[in-house]
């Protein structure tokens, strides 16, 4: 079944941002996370039977997870669904073989809980990426893995491309990692661990572990399905080996994708709701209403969506993002427009993004004519008056929402590419375009 009914085709290329003529006030329905999506998607291809997804994120992430998966033996269906942003995904676990080549894309949640998985496979399983994503660390994954007796032929590169020698089976035990680069080699490691012969136990050594609410994330998902896990101290886990419950799980909107959307509130003084929005996650965007009220927003929940409303202005303030570092970008958007500096810390880590997204954001915003500062660990935005001019996207979908969010208020801001929002975001042009048709005078 094709998803062309649910959508029409993403914008790419140049794009230049519209501006918001009057305050807006919109209510916008965000499609699946693509965190919870792909985590699903890995649970499912284990279980103990065939599994849907509903509402399940339609993007290029999730293609590449479904086509990953595809190719390591796992059947994957599209099923009608009654969202309107693409089809179920019936899921039907199998014998995991190898003999395939996957290339991940961009998707940092691709290559490192693929390879975990494919360790499991029969055969081997070459693992490759985008030329703009083989700078990704991945030398945490290949350490740890190697340690749990999996062999791997990187070349002395310590990352992608590589060679997993699959032999059906890891052992398993208790091996260490440093994450401190991504949270995902953590959640890589403990979603793959249930097959593991005796399940694992898994040591974070380095100093600092980013995104802690991704790791929650994944073992909440883990536990719905009956995978008991243990948590005895601070970056430590124990997974027991067992075989996840099938079952049909409903996939919650893409919390970090509504950021861009909630923050035109604040950028335009208007009103946005978001639908659909849980009373509880797991998700780093679940932090967002308590962020935009710091920065000056009134928001409020009802009937199952949030609201947030412009105040008096936007506030500069000193944040700490580390639990939410996907944020930044449109954090940033928005304190290039604050009554005062914003600090951003805690985000060393996104420099290995899909780009190093510091040094991106400053270049933009530089060059729109704005003040930024390079901390060791994040930067400070001076807010002074922008003007028109390129936002490069550097390959990075958050790059690409944030110069959109910044030409709601700033005429003549060009996006050199919005298709990079395919990444986890296909509808965003749509979606911010119709958004702003309910712009009020």
């Amino acid at each position: 079944m094709s998803t062309d009914r649910y959508s029409p085709a993403p914008v790419r290329g140049p794009y230049l941002a519209p501006e918001a003529g009057a305050p807006v006030h919109a209510s916008v329905t965000i499609p699946g996370s693509k965190s919870l999506t792909n985590r699903e998607l890995m649970i499912a291809a284990i279980a103990d039977g065939p599994g849907r997804l509903l509402r399940p994120l339609h993007s290029d992430d999730s293609r590449r997870m479904i086509e990953a998966l595809r190719q390591l033996g796992i059947g994957i269906e599209e099923v009608p669904s009654d969202g309107e942003f693409g089809p179920d995904l019936l899921v039907t676990p199998a014998h995991l073989r190898g003999g395939a080549t996957i290339d991940c894309g961009q998707a940092g949640t691709v290559m490192r809980f693929i390879a975990p998985l494919a360790g499991l496979a029969s055969d081997d399983v070459h693992l490759t990426a985008h030329e703009t994503a083989l700078h990704r660390p991945m030398g945490a994954m290949i350490t740890a893995m190697r340690d749990l007796g999996v062999d791997i032929d990187d070349e002395g590169t310590w990352s992608l491309p590589f060679t997993i020698r699959g032999r059906g089976r890891i052992r398993g035990g208790r091996v260490e990692v440093d994450a401190s680069g991504s949270s995902q080699f953590v959640s890589g490691l403990l979603l793959a661990a249930p097959r593991f012969d005796v399940g694992l136990h898994l040591v974070h050594t380095g100093e600092h572990l980013p995104s802690l609410p991704h790791i929650d994330m994944t073992i909440e998902s883990l536990s719905r399905r009956g995978i008991r896990i243990e948590r005895p101290a601070v970056g430590e886990w124990l997974v027991e080996a067992g075989v996840p419950r099938a079952k049909d799980v409903a996939i919650e909107p893409d919390l970090s994708n509504a950021a861009p959307f909630l923050a035109a509130a604040l950028v335009t003084g208007g009103e946005v709701t978001i639908t659909g929005w849980p009373l509880h996650s797991t998700q780093p965007g679940a932090l967002l209403p308590d962020i935009l009220h710091a920065m000056g927003a009134h928001t409020s929940r009802h009937g199952g969506a949030l609201t947030v409303r412009a105040g008096d202005g936007i506030r500069g303030l000193d944040l700490d993002l580390s639990a939410a570092s996907e944020l930044t970008p449109t954090i940033a958007g928005l304190a290039a427009f604050a009554d005062g500096p914003t600090t951003i810390r805690g985000v060393g880590h996104i420099r290995t993004h899909e780009t190093d997204r510091i040094a991106a954001l400053i270049s933009d915003l530089r060059a729109l004519g704005g003040e930024v500062e390079e901390l060791p660990d994040g930067l400070r935005i001076i807010p002074r008056p922008l003007h028109g001019g390129a936002w490069g996207a550097y390959h990075d979908h958050r790059m690409a929402t944030t110069g959109a969010l910044i030409g709601l208020r700033v005429p003549g801001v060009e996006v050199d590419d919005i298709g990079t929002t395919t990444k986890t975001l296909p509808e965003f042009t749509l979606l911010w375009e119709r958004m702003l048709g309910s712009a009020t005078t």
